[in-house]
């Protein structure tokens, strides 16, 4: 067994939630196993997809399990089914189950601060009316900071 791979006491415990399909390109299906040790491979050392090494199959392969299983709500299956089994075992204290709180700061141009553009650099469009209709977000302070001047019909 190689790094980043399941041992075969994991792989019994999600075996199960994975789903089993046939190929619909008439080639042998890969096995579930490869892929899942292909797209933890890829979650573990944040490489990009393209670096995946061979041992895995083709990287578009592995990529394609990944989307659909997530698509598809496997990952969750196997994190709820795991988390049952850790706590009926007593493993998880539930006072110290908790989400990262950390935070990323956001651009200035973010805050409403103005982006630093160079003279006669084209300035990004104001918004209007209809694009925050679009966005679902109704006239709100927010939206109108950035649509200063706005010459259509009020509604």
């Amino acid at each position: 067994m190689k790094r980043h791979e399941l041992t075969d006491q994991e792989w019994a415990a999600v075996e199960p939630l994975i789903p089993q399909r046939r190929a619909k390109t008439g080639r042998k299906r890969r096995p579930a196993r490869e892929m899942l040790n292909g797209i933890f491979w890829i979650l573990r050392t944040g490489a990009p997809w393209r670096d995946l090494p061979e041992r895995f199959g083709p990287w578009q392969t592995v990529y394609d399990y990944f989307a659909r299983w997530r698509r598809e709500g496997v990952f969750d299956r196997i994190l709820a089914k795991l988390q049952i089994r850790l706590d009926a075992k007593g493993y998880i204290d539930w006072d110290l189950w908790c989400v990262d709180g950390s935070n990323v700061r956001a651009a200035r141009a973010a805050a409403g601060a103005g982006k630093k553009v160079s003279p006669g650099t084209r300035r990004s469009r104001k918004t209007t009316h209809w694009a925050a209709a679009a966005a679902d977000s109704g006239r709100s302070s927010t939206w109108l900071l950035t649509a200063r001047r706005c010459r259509w019909p009020s509604r």
